[in-house]
């Protein structure tokens, strides 16, 4: 396994430890369809908001935050996977959901920042 991926894998991980300490439950990890993937489904259980989460993890700043990499194509890949998860699920159009971005930035320490309601395009 490349650096790059144990780096993704190991972000994926501490924002499932972060949502599970701040009352989510992961429904469904790295779903992956013909149109794209999600890495993180939860539940919010505060607001009972279905959660359709990407992570993104950095060791350092020198390529800028890492909420910047979800480009404009990566949303309408996160939007059309979520459509598909919702049909095959058999979600009806009254269960509210949204869209996070996790930003973990592994330097001397973890920081992670939960960025709610990010703007899907």
């Amino acid at each position: 396994m490349n650096q790059r991926k144990i780096v993704g894998n190991n972000g994926e991980q501490e924002a499932c430890n972060y949502l599970k300490s701040n009352n989510y439950t992961i429904m469904n990890r790295n779903f992956r369809c013909r149109s794209g993937e999600i890495d993180i489904i939860a539940n919010d259980n505060s607001t009972n908001e279905l959660v359709f989460i990407e992570v993104k993890t950095r060791k350092n700043f020198h390529y800028g935050m890492p909420a910047e990499a979800v480009t404009r194509k990566k949303q309408k890949h996160i939007v059309s996977a979520t459509k598909y998860y919702l049909f095959i699920n058999k979600i009806n159009n009254k269960r509210f959901i949204r869209f996070d971005v996790i930003e973990v930035i592994n330097a001397n320490k973890t920081i992670i920042n939960h960025i709610k309601n990010a703007r899907m395009r």
